[in-house]
């Protein structure tokens, strides 16, 4: 009797990818053989997921982690992404098919639990997540990629995720990123509209967080952002701390501030915003509301790399003055 030929199994790839980013208008660099480059086993994603490499990216070096993504590490066979984004936010396509980014998904939102492998597009963004955040090209880049694919997808934006969110072994990436509001970026340019650009400094946020030596450092509220947060007792003098950010462009800014509740804060700490027709001063009650993004207004902001908010201690409110988190987000 006949023996049967071997049954040939197809791996399901994307390999309408490089097209999909260039008719988003990404700027796409092809890595040799990216439709034949994958890893064994199956491949249906529903969803796109955020990561970051943890190494550190600059503008002469705009995509040091590159080699590992292609080729995988001696723990982690390559490839590590679908593609990488790096610090000028140009998409570097690796693989059509499955790679080794996501491990096993815990379930967030719409994805499910499972093999993250099968389920998800990975896209690598090229910062070190530590004392680096993603550069305002690096985010804009992402979002149009993202907005893009899950269109092809058929899926809203809620399936895009981060890989903090779907990890069930503790992962941070991606990092200094609210993915509330990269969701929301996402879905308004699915929906037609502009990317809105968003950064948060943290006051652990390296060479974005400067304050003299009298503020302390505090772990006490659970309510911190980030490992923790400082304090200082109010003063007839600023002193104050200062978040820095590199604002793309001046224009329109909604300014937010996280800060931890207790009875013990201030009731009046003045939160200073640099606009372009000076500072503006805004109070507010670290008594309550904490825990949260809060909105200190709208403001005009010049753009360029400097500092652009500042906690002060002139308060004339009796209790500590707090300095934990600042979002600025384009509107």
């Amino acid at each position: 009797m006949p023996r049967r030929p071997a049954r040939r199994v197809l791996m399901a790839t994307i390999p309408w990818l490089v097209d999909v980013l260039r008719g988003a208008g990404v700027q796409v660099v092809v890595e040799g053989d990216w439709l034949n480059r994958m890893r064994p086993g199956s491949f249906d994603p529903i969803g796109v997921l955020w990561h970051h490499t943890a190494s550190t990216s600059s503008a002469s070096n705009p995509h040091p982690a590159l080699g590992i993504c292609i080729n995988g590490r001696s723990d982690l066979a390559g490839p590590l992404c679908q593609a990488l984004v790096d610090y000028n936010g140009v998409f570097h396509v690796i693989s059509a098919g499955r790679c080794n980014h996501a491990g096993v998904s815990g379930g967030s939102g719409p994805i499910p639990a499972g093999d993250g492998n099968t389920l998800m597009i990975g896209w690598e963004i090229d910062y070190n997540g530590v004392d680096q955040q993603m550069t305002t090209a690096q985010y804009n880049a992402s979002i149009a990629a993202t907005a893009a694919v899950l269109t092809r997808l058929g899926r809203d934006s809620s399936y895009a995720r981060g890989h903090r969110e779907t990890s069930t072994t503790g992962k941070i990436d991606p990092s200094f990123i609210d993915l509330n509001v990269m969701r929301a970026d996402v879905a308004a340019k699915m929906a037609g509209g502009s990317t809105a650009w968003s950064s948060i400094v943290d006051n652990m946020t390296s060479g974005r967080f400067t304050a003299s030596a009298n503020w302390g450092v505090s772990t006490f509220s659970t309510q911190r952002y980030g490992a923790d947060y400082r304090y200082a007792d109010p003063v007839a003098a600023s002193d104050p701390a200062w978040y820095r950010f590199n604002v793309p462009a001046t224009g329109t800014y909604r300014v937010e501030a996280w800060w931890p509740t207790n009875s013990g804060y201030n009731s009046a700490t003045p939160y200073i915003v640099a606009t372009t027709t000076g500072n503006r001063t805004v109070y507010v009650d670290q008594r309550a509301t904490g825990g949260q993004w809060r909105v200190l207004g709208t403001f005009t902001v010049p753009a360029g790399d400097a500092n652009r908010v500042a906690v002060s201690r002139w308060s004339n409110a009796t209790g500590l003055v707090i300095a934990d988190a600042v979002r600025l987000t384009r509107v």
